[in-house]
């Protein structure tokens, strides 16, 4: 359950020569001799310890550790440096791990489950600190808050989002849907939460007033993944459509808030809730994709940037390094990649 060097992964960017990682190069220095832009130990890492397939995960927030979550019920937590060794294993869902979430803090994970729970685990201990069982069916997704008190928002199948303070028992919230909710986020303040589901809709919603203000439309297609940019002004949505739509969330936004449509990536019949997420400086987005490649876009140019191969399975979810140039990418072929940029 380590980590490795992998030989002969390369991008295949228009006009960028095809090289081979060897496991020779001296420390600094990349293929061919380049110089070193981050401090894996290895240009690629490959991290391989799952049973199943591995659906999300997410550095903390220092960067110096990564927690995924697989249908084999487990959440692994990794060193991301050295030799990426697997040194904890979070063990008591009774399904799958659909999703997890490092608090801001970074010393919490939230996780959900088709189990109809979400849970609250201590980073350092790996101990469950809350289970939060009033969902009726699978929790599909779930996002703490950046600021304020210590709230949960998660959004489930049974067509409802719930609020949850980590203070107290249940949830204080209920937000109900008529369809299934299948990603979820919270605005920056902290003081709405965005739905996405199986109706194709963005749909915000006021805490205070308890009520939809806004419904966006721009998907074809179920929405599977959501993220809220760094700086707390734009909303990224990935679709079935094959779409990755950028919304405008400022509160004086002109009406049609989608402000960027991203392509390239696909989506397949196996329907899994492929994730997208920011650069730590929004210059860049990077979603899932049932084509096993990792793919990353310039949000200014709205081109692809890089289209990365290694994978054998679906790419569920890929996650940007809070600080130095490196992606994260985890798969159903059970593995997760570590690439330097």
């Amino acid at each position: 359950m380590q980590g490795e060097s992998v030989l002969s992964l390369a991008t295949t960017r228009p006009g960028m020569e095809l090289s081979t990682i060897s496991f020779n190069a001296p420390q600094g220095t990349g293929p061919n001799g380049k110089p070193r832009t981050s401090s894996l130990e290895s240009p690629i890492m490959l991290l391989t310890g799952h049973q199943s397939a591995i659906y999300t995960m997410k550095f903390n927030p220092e960067g110096t550790v990564i927690a995924s979550g697989s249908h084999d019920r487990e959440i692994f937590l990794w060193h991301v440096h050295g030799e990426c060794k697997n040194f904890m294993v979070l063990k008591g869902h009774k399904n799958a791990i659909l999703d997890l979430q490092w608090t801001t803090d970074g010393s919490q994970i939230i996780s959900a489950s088709p189990d109809k729970t979400l849970r609250a685990w201590d980073a350092e201990t790996g101990k469950q600190i809350k289970k939060m069982a009033e969902h009726s069916s699978f929790v599909n997704s779930c996002c703490p808050s950046r600021r304020g008190p210590p709230l949960v928002v998660s959004g489930s199948d049974d067509g409802t989002a719930k609020l949850w303070d980590m203070r107290q028992r249940g949830a204080i919230q209920t937000f109900p849907d008529k369809y299934q909710i299948t990603a979820v986020s919270f605005s920056d303040a902290s003081d709405k939460i965005y739905t996405g589901g199986i109706d194709d809709l963005v749909k915000v919603w006021d805490l205070r007033r308890n009520e939809v203000t806004m419904s966006l439309q721009g998907h074809q297609d179920m929405i599977t993944g959501m993220q809220l940019s760094p700086d707390g002004s734009y909303l990224l949505t990935n679709g079935m459509d094959c779409k990755l739509c950028i919304w405008d969330m400022r509160p004086y936004a002109p009406q049609n808030r989608c402000v960027k449509v991203l392509e390239g990536h696909q989506h397949n019949f196996e329907k899994n809730l492929l994730k997208c997420s920011w650069s730590p400086d929004g210059s860049k987005v990077t979603a899932g994709s049932s084509d096993r490649m990792v793919y990353i876009w310039d949000t200014t140019s709205r081109r692809i940037l890089y289209k990365l191969p290694g994978h054998t399975g679906s790419v569920n979810e890929v996650v940007f390094h809070p600080t130095e140039p490196i992606v994260g990418s985890c798969s159903s072929d059970k593995q997760i990649y570590l690439g330097e940029i």
